[in-house]
């Protein structure tokens, strides 16, 4: 319904109520003074009316809608039966961290441009325990846009549009309305746009091409005993491979500093580029849709019957034409042609049913699973053993929740062949604690592989993963304390590694022994001045045992922001503006193989240790919220930054600007 409409409902009933209030005293505080009609008499002929004019106070309607109108919630919440549906999220604390190193508080590693492929810095427990493609770099890019399903008063619409420097641009529209009041529809669009970094001929000169949408329902019964969430999902992201900046090589590179500031010069020549256009010769590419369906029907009040279900697809491509630039980067052969075109195709068609509900401050959760799913790849003759499979699972989940602010989850999930995972959390106001273990099966690439310059064929056996973790935290006035500590096992570790004397350049690798490594931390937000905070994060790596030399992880990790916050102007505005540092200590960053999407250990470069340095301001004026930021300011004095992943060279300095606009009508 229009605002406009409303207006019209408004005025409408205002001048139905003074007509049947004639003859009344008139309010004090009315806003609308009374129109005094002359009566006249039914058998008087005379055709004139005398009245007085009406006078208009104030015509003006204050919104009723806004972002206390329009309340989200998530699949999970709605699963255990929390009605915890929250208002749309106005705040402007760390808007500015927008791409996904930042954003994730710099535990991912990229190519050093946005939309290139992650890889988490410290290792943790696999989320999936059965089948898997084995091919990860690209999952945040995906898993991070899941939905939250709507309850509008009003058609709801966000743009957030994001416009960085040396052309990096990221943007998301966001559509939600409710049908009835108890159905709602909604999408979301997500493009990634991100030029090349290393020699980029300017516009349009794209190394990244993202797109991402999705379409979603909800959907409630009268009586409130049935509920339907339904989403479709999809995302195609398209990267054009370089292979990092090339100092040295067979091809003779005039006019560039061969030393470690050389990696930073504007003029450094990336491995895999034509040397007579900027076109790449190789890129990558991975394409993943999915149909999710979620249904309950009220059994009885502590009690319903469920059922999810989730229809899969992903599919990941390496395409690459040989040329003498490719040649230089891949020196081992595989397929005898020009053009290599890697493809390999992941599906999964997953139903779990189960019962669940809540007694007192209790909810529980019993199902069984059913997980059906191939692997294929086009260039591998015959199909690797359990290539296509069904799995069959039954697990329970358990939840106490003793208040808002407290409350002791727990998962155990089994795989009838004998894998599993137990997942433990606790959230109180003053301690935080995780637990999880893990018996995964290996991915489906890491067993079987035959591309343009790869081939192989293992018998790997499955992974055992060990992580408990803990975090105190304490009030004192203006400052609060957090200190925790993680503790973290592997054995029959799998990785990726350069090979000692081969040409190859990763090879998957299975070590037999155990690695170990534990990281205690503290987080700190001192408040000084009541507008000023300081909040530092400094963990501290120690690996107790590391056979095989598979693990390789920096010891010293950090990031600090100093800020000042406020509302300015009568509460007009309301600003964060400051600093953003994060330091590494130098270590062996595991190097980048394109032609197989995945991170290796290297043992012959080490990324030196380094700082970034961020000023940014953040803002909010009504319903829109912008940021400004001035990313890698010390670069801009010492003409050389840091290198995430070995010869990959970070985003200049330059600046970055976003703004956000919301709707309700």
């Amino acid at each position: 319904m229009s605002i406009r409409f409303l207006l019209f409902l408004i005025l409408l009933c205002g001048s139905l109520g003074e007509l049947s209030a004639q003859g009344l005293p008139a309010r004090k505080d009315s806003v609308i003074t009374r129109r005094r009609v002359q009566q006249t008499s039914k058998n008087t002929k005379d055709p004139v009316a005398k009245r007085s004019r009406s006078k208009i106070v104030n015509d003006s309607a204050k919104a009723v809608y806004g972002p206390k109108t329009t309340l989200s919630i998530s699949e999970k919440e709605i699963f255990e039966n929390r009605k915890s549906y929250r208002p749309l999220d106005t705040l402007i604390h760390n808007l500015h961290r927008w791409d996904f190193v930042r954003k994730y508080d710099n535990k991912y590693q990229d190519l050093g441009n946005v939309g290139t492929a992650l890889n988490p810095i410290f290792p943790g427990v696999p989320n999936t325990i059965g089948a898997s493609s084995g091919f990860k770099v690209y999952d945040l890019y995906y898993e991070s846009a899941e939905p939250r399903y709507y309850n509008t008063k009003s058609p709801f619409s966000r743009i957030n549009i994001v416009w960085g420097g040396k052309g990096r641009s990221m943007t998301t529209i966001e559509f939600s309305r409710n049908i009835n009041s108890r159905w709602n529809f909604g999408f979301n669009y997500r493009p990634v746009l991100s030029v090349k970094q290393i020699q980029s001929t300017g516009k349009g000169d794209y190394q990244v091409k993202s797109q991402y949408y999705d379409f979603y329902t909800s959907y409630e019964s009268k009586n409130k005993k049935y509920k339907l969430l339904m989403s479709y999902r999809r995302i195609r992201h398209q990267v054009k491979e370089n292979g990092g900046v090339q100092l040295k090589g067979t091809v003779v590179l005039t006019g560039v500093d061969t030393t470690y500031r050389g990696y930073f010069d504007p003029n450094a020549r990336p491995f895999m580029t034509n040397a007579l256009s900027s076109a790449a010769s190789a890129a990558t590419e991975e394409l993943r849709n999915s149909v999710h369906l979620f249904q309950q029907f009220q059994l009885a009040k502590p009690a319903q019957f469920y059922h999810t279900l989730d229809i899969t697809k992903q599919r990941n491509a390496f395409l690459s034409t040989k040329s003498s630039e490719s040649q230089n980067f891949f020196t081992y052969n595989v397929l005898d042609t020009t053009v290599i075109n890697d493809v390999n195709t992941f599906q999964v068609v997953q139903n779990e049913v189960g019962l669940k509900g809540n007694a007192a401050f209790l909810f529980y959760d019993f199902y069984y699973k059913l997980r059906s799913y191939t692997n294929s790849m086009t260039n591998l003759q015959g199909q690797v053993p359990g290539a296509k499979g069904a799995e069959n699972y039954v697990g329970s989940r358990i939840s106490f929740r003793f208040d808002s602010l407290s409350w002791l989850s727990g998962q155990a999930e089994y795989l009838l062949d004998g894998h599993y995972k137990i997942d433990g959390s606790l959230r109180t106001p003053w301690l935080d604690a995780d637990l999880r273990s893990a018996l995964t099966k290996p991915g489906f690439m890491q067993q079987g592989y035959r591309g343009g310059y790869n081939s192989w064929v293992n018998n790997f056996t499955s992974v055992f993963s060990n992580q408990l973790s803990g975090r105190i935290k304490g009030r004192f006035g203006p400052l609060f304390v957090s200190p925790g500590f993680s503790y973290t096992a592997f054995h029959n570790y799998l990785y990726f590694l350069h090979p000692t004397g081969l040409t190859e350049q990763a090879l998957p690798a299975q070590s037999s022994g155990i690695q170990q490594y534990i990281s205690p931390e503290l987080k700190m937000d001192i408040r000084i001045l009541k507008r000023i905070h300081l909040r530092p994060e400094v963990i501290y790596t120690a690996i107790l045992n590391n056979d095989d030399n598979a693990l390789s992880i920096p010891t010293w990790f950090s990031n600090v922001q100093l800020s000042y916050e406020n509302f300015l102007f009568n509460k007009a505005l309301q600003m964060q503006v400051g600093v953003d540092a994060h330091f590494n200590s130098d270590y062996k960053a595991l190097g980048y193989a394109p032609a197989i999407q995945q991170y290796y250990l290297q043992n012959s470069f080490t990324s030196q240790s380094f700082w970034t340095t961020d000023i940014f301001l953040n803002g909010r004026i009504k319903r829109g919220r912008f940021f400004v930021k001035y990313i890698n300011l010390l670069q801009q004095f010492t003409k050389q930054g840091y290198m995430p992943t070995p010869t990959y060279p970070n985003v200049r300095n330059t600046i970055d600007f976003g703004f956000e606009l919301i709707l309700f009508d």
